[in-house]
């Protein structure tokens, strides 16, 4: 495994897991086929039976289904360190899509070596699958992000979620981080019309709460943010205790 692909993976389960030493040196030891994709690509498709898992190490990638009319629902985002479609160990048939959002660095690792690797590591089995159930919290609360909160409470949410799931790992500076998503990506996100995310957007930089440039989002007034959103950051599981 490549150093920046290791350092992904494990910067992202140190974050919410205890692993010791061996555990650390089994992870860095997994082989990994590496691929370079554009932004906007089909990495996994609805029916598909994949053999191997896919690790983010940079970029961002996305969830989705698309209905019978063409419409699209965007039902997770992805960023450095997760393996977006690790239930293909158990689940043989992919339900939905996963794409890259972004120009994405994948590592590829065969679903025989994951199996290997959990056998032998207890503690990295318990690890993956503490994601696993980390991802599925995640999920369970973007339904209620789309179902049941306002515009702008949705976007406030969507924004914190990221920026405390980039901040955990390194990847934010003073309330900015990167991330390059159009504003017709964030209406499937959210379940709205780009117009109204755009109405959103400009309501948020009109009263100083966050900024856009280009592909940098500057959280300017979080605890307004927080309020606007009810955000209760429980779910997202970011220590080992919690």
């Amino acid at each position: 495994m490549s150093a920046n692909v290791a350092t992904a993976l494990l910067t992202k389960l140190t974050v919410s897991n205890q692993l010791d030493g061996d555990d650390i040196q089994a992870l860095s030891r997994l082989p990994m086929r590496i691929r370079n994709l554009e932004a906007q690509q089909v990495i996994v498709a609805e029916g598909d039976r994949p053999e191997e898992c896919c690790l983010l190490s940079e970029g961002f990638a996305f969830r989705s289904k698309t209905t019978s009319d063409g419409h699209r629902q965007v039902l997770s985002l992805h960023i450095p360190g997760e393996v977006p479609d690790l239930q293909s160990l158990h689940l043989h048939v992919m339900d939905h899509d996963l794409s890259t959002l972004t120009p994405c660095t994948l590592g590829f690792i065969s679903h025989d070596a994951l199996r290997h690797l959990n056998r032998a590591r207890p503690n990295v089995a318990a690890a993956l699958w503490r994601e696993t159930l980390i991802d599925a919290a995640i999920f369970r609360e973007w339904m209620v992000n789309v179902g049941r909160r306002s515009a702008t409470a949705r976007m406030a949410h969507l924004f914190i979620e990221l920026h405390r799931r980039l901040e955990a790992v390194g990847r934010t500076r003073d309330g900015e981080f990167g991330l390059p998503i159009t504003q017709a990506v964030l209406a499937d996100c959210l379940g709205l019309s780009t117009v109204h995310v755009n109405r959103v957007l400009q309501n948020f930089r009109r009263a100083g709460v966050l900024t856009v440039n280009r592909a940098q989002f500057h959280i300017l007034k979080a605890d307004r943010l927080d309020e606007l959103a009810g955000f209760e950051s429980t779910y997202l599981h970011q220590r080992p205790d919690v």
